[in-house]
């Protein structure tokens, strides 16, 4: 029974922390796209802006995933890691997302919650997926 109390334990704040990045993928995201993201998304139903903030989301939480599964068997430890690999996922993001928009024509934020489809939309979305699985890859 105390095997279960002790995992319910670790779940509530491998959780916790995975709904901490989460958040903090959700305010990154709002950070870098023009006007208020939540309004952009179930107000206008814009789904430009839906799929990139989906992308971030998948991305981060395939990196707690990772580091989950291949936690430490000290539980602060794995706790620590997980934070550290998860903030250097959203840092890495921002970094990526930063260089298309340099090396890109316009301002990819505006691009991105245009109300029309834009193919800058997919390579945005796939470049947080394949930054979020070089961390993951580097976890283990």
């Amino acid at each position: 029974m105390s095997d279960i109390v002790n995992g319910l334990g670790r779940a509530a704040a491998y959780g916790g922390l995975g709904l901490v990045l989460l958040v903090l993928g959700i305010v990154l995201v709002d950070v870098l796209t023009p006007g208020k993201l939540g309004r952009q998304i179930w107000e206008q139903r814009n789904r430009n802006a839906a799929l990139v903030l989906s992308s971030a989301l998948l991305g981060i939480g395939g990196i707690v995933f990772t580091s989950i599964w291949t936690t430490y068997e000290d539980f602060g430890k794995g706790l620590v890691s997980t934070a550290v690999f998860g903030l250097l996922g959203l840092v890495m993001m921002a970094v990526a997302f930063l260089v298309v928009d340099l090396i890109t024509p316009g301002r990819l934020g505006a691009t991105l919650v245009e109300p029309e489809p834009h193919p800058a939309v997919w390579v945005t979305a796939s470049c947080n997926l394949a930054v979020s699985a070089l961390i993951a890859a580097s976890i283990a």
